[in-house]
């Protein structure tokens, strides 16, 4: 047996024998035939350069910062991030590229009202 106890921005994820999915604690016991891991919740930023289109149907590149993280006051939010995030480093291509499909999978719905202003 093991007593742990995560940092102020992190998260134990506990898995194994006697828990079916994962269970998320700021501190426990882990048991034999448990395992743990840690994450961190702290927000990360990720800079991408979106190519869009105008309601005019010109492109353009769009560069944006989005700023990435759990609400640590959701449960759902944080078994969500626990299990997509959290097996893979925050600034892998992994990570990257699920976040930039997550942000430009509803982007077509909000380009489309963009005009060009013309001098």
């Amino acid at each position: 047996m093991l007593y742990k106890v995560a940092s102020p921005s992190e998260y134990l994820v506990i898995t194994g024998v006697g828990i079916s999915d994962i269970k998320l604690a700021k501190k426990g016991w882990i048991l034999p035939g448990q395992s743990c891991s840690v994450f961190d919740v702290s927000p990360v930023n990720y800079t991408f350069e979106v190519q869009a289109m105008s309601a005019e149907k010109l492109p353009f590149v769009l560069p944006a910062v989005f700023t990435i993280g759990p609400r640590v006051d959701d449960e759902q939010s944080l078994f969500r991030y626990a299990k997509l995030i959290s097996p893979h480093d925050k600034l892998s291509n992994h990570v990257k590229e699920l976040v930039q499909g997550i942000i430009e999978s509803p982007r077509c719905f909000h380009d489309h009202g963009r005009d060009f202003q013309r001098n």
